[in-house]
């Protein structure tokens, strides 16, 4: 199967800061690789390098079978991209935009203008084509910058946190539109903290830290790597902790661990049915009360414990707190925004 996406080597420091450190990656025709990684793990870095909006230090690229670094304007030409944030002109309306990006990729005006209108009907935004994009909800924004990504129809897409901030039905919309995408042949390189998003999503997931890779799998491989069940109990009160610590050491696998209000503790055993059997005959005999008690298989939050020592998460405004914004700033002397103008400008 052919790489559509391949990286080597990937390296870029910013002063003290090795955002990439040696990153590889590839992603075959036709499938989606799901970049997943915490806070300041590289993927924003990885992407920019990818889509010509960064040098990388060292290392190869290829997308498309076009050179990034030798040919830029070529791989410009093959990619369509959205980044954490959504491009569009907030004075202009939807359709203006759309039209505008087709014009900027050097498509006839009438074919401009079928292109936006064919895009606002397929990413529901027909109804609203004719308003400005200022008076657009977060999910309709991104909808739309996801449009203007596709204007070209590129073989390849590049998608950067791109339910960042979205309320939960708004995120299963853009779930449902990137499914679509792909069912049409598109090559997908998916940027994401939402562990949910790269489980439905990704054929294949590529756990990244501190700047380069660390495991790689699909979802269930990579959960089989944390390995078996877990034994999870919600305790009533918190008082009961140690000694329900103590019910669980028998049948634990590796740590113990306790949540931060120090009512649930969860492990991982080798027993399955029979642990939990022997957890519950524990408590009962101990006269503990657990408002919750249950087996499950390990989530795609435990191999995050597991690979990086701790668990996947967003700050508050949901975000990917690279180091890129302030790499940007120390480059160029500007602010994260102008990101957001060489974003649009590549389509």
């Amino acid at each position: 199967m052919t790489d559509m996406i391949r990286a080597t080597g990937l390296r870029k420091r910013y002063k003290d800061v090795e955002a990439l450190a040696g990153l590889d990656l590839d992603v075959p025709e036709g499938q989606v690789l799901a970049l997943l990684g915490p806070n300041g793990a590289g993927k924003t870095t990885a992407v920019r390098v990818l889509t010509t909006l960064l040098k990388a230090d060292a290392g190869s690229a290829t997308v498309a079978g076009v050179d990034v670094f030798a040919d830029p304007d070529g791989v410009r030409a093959r990619i369509g991209l959205s980044g954490q944030y959504a491009a569009v002109d907030e004075h202009l309306t939807g359709y203006e935009n759309l039209e505008m990006v087709g014009r900027l990729y050097g498509l006839g005006r009438t074919a401009a203008r079928d292109r936006a209108r064919e895009l606002l009907e397929r990413f529901g935004l027909s109804d609203a084509g004719d308003r400005p994009s200022k008076t657009y909800s977060g999910g309709m924004r991104r909808r739309l910058d996801l449009a203007g990504a596709l204007v070209a129809e590129p073989p390849v897409l590049v998608l950067d946190e791109p339910t960042t901030g979205l309320d939960p039905g708004s995120r299963v919309q853009m779930w449902d539109v990137i499914r679509e995408l792909v069912s049409s042949g598109a090559t997908l390189l998916l940027t994401t903290q939402y562990l949910e998003e790269a489980d439905r999503l990704a054929d294949d997931i590529l756990v990244i830290d501190h700047g380069k890779a660390i495991a790689r799998g699909t979802a269930d491989e990579l959960k089989a790597q944390t390995g078996g069940e877990r034994v999870e109990v919600v305790l009533r009160h918190a008082a009961d902790r140690d000694r329900v610590r103590r019910l669980l050491e028998p049948v634990a696998v590796g740590e113990i661990t306790v949540d931060t209000n120090g009512r649930e503790l969860t492990t991982a055993v080798q027993g399955g049915v029979s642990s939990l059997r022997t957890v519950l005959d524990g408590l009962e005999s101990e006269r503990v009360e657990v408002l919750d008690i249950g087996l499950r298989r390990p989530t795609l939050d435990d191999v995050f414990l597991s690979l990086t020592g701790h668990a996947a998460e967003t700050d508050e405004s949901g975000t990917d707190t690279d180091t890129d914004a302030d790499a940007d700033a120390d480059e160029s002397g500007t602010t994260g925004d102008s990101t957001k103008t060489q974003e649009a400008a590549t389509r």
